[in-house]
Order: structure tokens, then C-alpha cells, then sequence
């Protein structure tokens, strides 16, 4: 069973908040604002905050920017993983993921199922890595963030979280990279 080891320092995180949207703007950000308090709420560290338009090549640019940037541990993005055609963040995030995280949608899926029955189908989100940062694709509902942020990401997110989360292999997601 997952618990927190209260034991164990809390480390903070350092997270980047994506919001992909062609008409929201930062005051109507309802989806980043709950993002955004609850990595405060947390103890992470909020490093940077941005509104890009559904288009993939600016959402992939963003995203590699972000994760070229040592200040940077986690990116969490919110809309455009619906199944319109300007839906595309999805596609954007698989440009640039080395690895993805197959069961995060899977989890993601579970908790949504509880929440909204079976309109979660209608949502694909994701989360990969790639040059040794996480990457969270979100749907663009408040209500989803949250129940991504409070029933997943807030304990993976913590490295006192058992049996394992992802702050602990952090430090290894790029050792392919290393000299052997």
C-alpha cells in the first residue's frame, strides 16, 4: 500500500506550467491556477509559467526548451489532449519524450473513471521523459488537473512517497547519457 515515510526529508521539485489554449489567457487560467496552487501547497517551486496555442511545433519547442533548462525537474501541461483537430498537445509531448510513461493515462484513466464515468475515454493524457524531465500532459478542465495533481502527480512528486516514486530515480533518468 502507498504511504508517506514521514521519516524522510521532503525534497522540492521544480516544476514548469504549460497551458495550451488558443483563447485563454493568463487571468483565465483556471487549469494552470489550480496547478499552480497546489504545487505552492506542496512545497515544490513554481519555475516558470506559459500559454502557448494549440499548434504541435510551439507546444514541442516549449517543451524542449523546458527541458534543456537544469532549473527545470517537471513540466506539467494542461489542454489539448481531447480528440478535436486542434488537439494536438498529445502528439506535440510524443515529439519529444525518449521514454513515456504507459501507465500514467492508464492511472490517469482509473481516477477519471470515478470522477466522470465513461467520458474519461475521451481524454488521452500522457507524461514521458526526455533529457532527464518529467513531462505531464493534462486535459484543460480544472476538475481534471486536480484529480491528476491530488491523486497521482502529488505522490509520485514526493520523494517520501513508498514504495517508489519519481523524485528517487530523478538523479538516473539520464545515465544512458553517462560515461561508462
Amino acid at each position: 500500500m502507498s504511504r508517506i515515510d514521514e521519516t524522510i526529508d521532503f525534497i522540492p521539485v521544480r516544476i514548469a506550467v504549460l497551458t495550451v489554449s488558443d483563447t485563454r489567457k493568463l487571468a483565465e487560467d483556471r487549469s494552470g491556477d489550480a496547478l499552480v496552487g497546489r504545487i505552492s501547497e506542496a512545497g515544490h517551486t513554481l519555475v516558470q509559467r506559459a500559454i502557448v496555442r494549440d499548434e504541435r511545433d510551439q507546444i514541442a519547442d516549449q517543451l524542449r526548451a523546458w527541458c534543456a533548462d537544469p532549473a527545470i525537474d517537471v513540466v506539467i501541461s494542461t489542454g489539448g489532449t481531447g480528440l478535436t483537430g486542434r488537439d494536438v498537445t498529445v502528439e506535440a509531448h510524443r515529439d519529444v519524450y525518449e521514454k513515456e510513461i504507459d501507465a500514467f493515462g492508464t492511472v490517469f484513466t482509473i481516477v477519471s473513471m470515478q470522477k466522470i464515468g465513461t467520458s474519461a475515454v475521451q481524454s488521452r493524457a500522457t507524461a514521458g521523459v526526455a533529457q532527464g524531465t518529467y513531462l505531464f500532459a493534462l486535459p484543460g478542465s480544472p476538475g481534471a488537473c486536480k484529480d491528476a495533481w491530488d491523486e497521482i502527480l502529488v505522490k509520485q512528486l514526493d520523494y517520501r512517497h513508498k514504495p517508489c516514486n519519481f523524485v528517487e530515480i530523478m538523479p538516473r533518468l539520464d545515465e544512458h547519457k553517462r560515461r561508462k
